[in-house]
């Protein structure tokens, strides 16, 4: 699965990398500790080794004498695993001793070759005494007089110290770091939260220039950030100067052909009726048809611009009130829903496609017209989610068409009512400046019998991606 967040990544890439850090933070230290333990251990079987030596001599009667006092009461209590052992060599006839705790049991001796003395002549080995306690046994030999008569010395102390000892550590060690990595992940996700948040105020700059709110990214960013913020606004001047360059080509275009369109329109005049028909057709074709292009090419140049935006509201109030002051003897009703609706459309496109519309409801209409503007679904085909979109509904209490007569209407030049004044253009207009901004156009009968026009175009995103 990708992950799309950086803060996310960001979070698991630390978050894995703590995790593994503190387990192996945790298994080298508990290792050094438990080397640590058995080294002291070791050091302390040594030492009480050498006090059970320096105790006993030979006596009087020949046999080993001494009463060692290591100061610690383990030796005197039973099955403990803490032993002290002192056993005559060769031909040394006497009686071994040993301490309280050992009682008449012994501690097995593996053979020299087993187990070698090192070059202090002292070894160690683990061994299981007749209580199944494990311990670990220091031994050495030591000769106690001029006679050459030698004794072997063993202290055993109980192995579970060093696990207990190193089960607590181990416990403690394991608790500060669990409450040191919580803590860490806690200062980690803010420091990366507060390290992205440049991140988030140039999302906020962008969407201001998307909204029309801005024209340029601004503020102050970091300096990662800085050459992302410049080119990025050396792409939105770029964009808009693209956009006043198709502009002005378009008007240049627009002006070239308009005189000699008009000179042919007047020309035709003087001609007979029948040539003077088929000029002034093909003419007013041409005009049609060079419109409707040039239409196109400035919209296909708008249509990307990040800057094109019309607030819904005021440009439906001002077409109405210009079609109330023509048609006063006819209703018109506008109805937005909910308010501070914009489209992604140049202002012009707005007014040509809504104002055809209003228009064409005002010539067919009884005595009432009505516009309503308010959010909407997606056309049909839309990729989902990539936009947000304004249902605008004009509807009027006229004859209305029949669905064949509707996809007649739809069509360039064709006119169903030849009593009425038109030139048959303005739906086809409609239906291809709709197009161009990828929105949908629907006609249909409405609830007062009337046409329906139903459009739906591109709103402008109002909400952070």
């Amino acid at each position: 699965m990708i992950i799309r967040s950086v803060t996310a990544r960001v979070l698991l890439l630390a978050t894995v990398w703590s995790a593994v850090a503190l387990v192996v933070i945790s298994i080298v230290i508990t290792t050094l500790y438990r080397q640590s333990a058995e080294r002291a251990f070791t050091d302390l079987l040594r030492a009480q080794l050498y006090n059970v030596i320096n105790s006993v001599s030979i006596g009087d009667d020949n046999n080993i004498a001494g009463s060692p006092q290591l100061g610690d009461l383990r030796f005197s209590q039973p099955e403990t695993g803490w032993y002290w052992i002192i056993e005559p060599l060769g031909t040394f006839a006497s009686q071994p001793l040993s301490s309280s705790s050992l009682g008449a049991s012994n501690i097995a001796v593996p053979t020299i070759l087993k187990v070698p003395f090192n070059n202090r002549y002292e070894r160690f080995y683990p061994a299981t005494d007749a209580y199944e306690n494990n311990v670990l046994v220091a031994e050495t030999e030591v000769v106690l007089d001029g006679e050459g008569r030698a004794a072997r010395f063993r202290v055993s102390g109980n192995l579970n110290v060093v696990e207990e000892d190193t089960a607590a550590f181990n416990r403690s060690l394991y608790i500060a770091l669990v409450i040191f990595g919580v803590c860490s992940l806690v200062v980690n996700g803010a420091a990366i939260l507060f390290g992205l948040r440049p991140l988030d105020e140039a999302r906020r700059a962008l969407e201001k220039v998307r909204r029309g709110q801005a024209e340029r990214l601004e503020g102050e960013f970091p300096r990662e950030i800085r050459p992302l913020a410049v080119e990025t606004n050396a792409l939105i001047e770029s964009n808009r100067r693209i956009v006043e360059r198709a502009r002005m080509q378009v008007g240049n275009l627009a002006h070239s052909l308009k005189t000699p369109i008009a000179v042919l329109l007047n020309e035709s005049r003087l001609l007979d009726k029948g040539h003077s028909e088929l000029v002034r057709g093909q003419a007013e074709a041409m005009q049609g048809q060079v419109q409707s292009y040039l239409n196109r090419a400035r919209i296909a140049a708008q249509r990307e611009s990040l800057l094109a935006r019309t607030e819904v509201e005021p440009v439906l109030e001002r077409l109405v009130r210009v079609m109330r002051r023509l048609n006063p003897e006819k209703d018109f009703e506008l109805i937005v829903a909910p308010g501070g609706l914009a489209l992604a459309m140049e202002q012009q496109d707005v007014e040509e496609t809504i104002g055809n519309l209003l228009e064409n409801a005002a010539r067919h209409s009884e005595l009432a017209v009505t516009l309503t503007a308010s959010t909407g679904e997606a056309p049909e085909g839309a990729e989902p989610g990539k936009k947000n979109w304004i249902e605008i509904i004009v509807e009027d209490d006229g004859p209305g068409l029949e669905p064949d007569e509707i996809k007649e209407a739809m069509k360039r030049g064709r006119r169903l009512d030849e009593s009425k004044p038109g030139t048959g253009l303005g739906l086809s207009i409609v239906r291809e400046i709709t197009s161009e901004y990828q929105g949908q156009v629907e006609l249909s009968r409405g609830v007062r019998g009337g046409l329906r026009a139903r459009l739906v175009l591109p709103a402008v995103v109002k909400d952070a991606a």
